[in-house]
């Protein structure tokens, strides 16, 4: 009888685990290009999946603290604005890939529709955003962007 106990205990535990590894494999945020990163932060932003964005960030404290900043801003919503931002889609006015390596992205939601701005950057494969670069919303800023911290 234990040695009954002690194998159906084994395959819980190994069932468990397998379970674990798969919904792990599943919370990694993955983007196949440089408009699906933008597409996958903004989303994230909009929905307070404040984990899922992080992920996208370029990996250094100035993007961490300008997101936690964010995080803040978002979190003294009220709800039913939390649900506007949710519900609203996101609109792409301009993409200009500079290199292989760097795009910048001009976007708006549909429940503000103020244009921002993203950089993206391809870091060991992978694109990631990086929250310290800023533009001027001008039309010529594809053409000149203009360094703004």
């Amino acid at each position: 009888m234990k040695k009954q106990l002690y194998y159906f205990s084994f395959l819980i535990l190994f069932l468990w685990n397998c379970n674990s590894v798969e919904q792990q494999k599943t919370d990694i945020v993955t983007s196949e290009n440089d408009l699906d990163a933008a597409r996958n932060f903004i989303r994230a932003a909009l929905d307070g999946k404040y984990d899922d964005g992080k992920k996208l960030l370029v990996n250094d404290s100035t993007n961490f603290q300008f997101f936690a900043e964010y995080e803040k801003l978002h979190s003294k919503l009220n709800e039913e604005e939390r649900r506007q931002y949710q519900n609203s889609s996101i609109n792409i006015h301009a993409i200009s890939s500079i290199n292989d390596s760097l795009t910048i992205i001009i976007y708006s939601n549909s429940y503000k529709n103020n244009h921002d701005t993203l950089k993206l950057l391809k870091t060991q494969g992978q694109w990631l955003v990086d929250l310290k670069y800023l533009f001027n919303q001008d039309s010529d800023t594809l053409l000149n962007p203009s360094k703004e911290n």
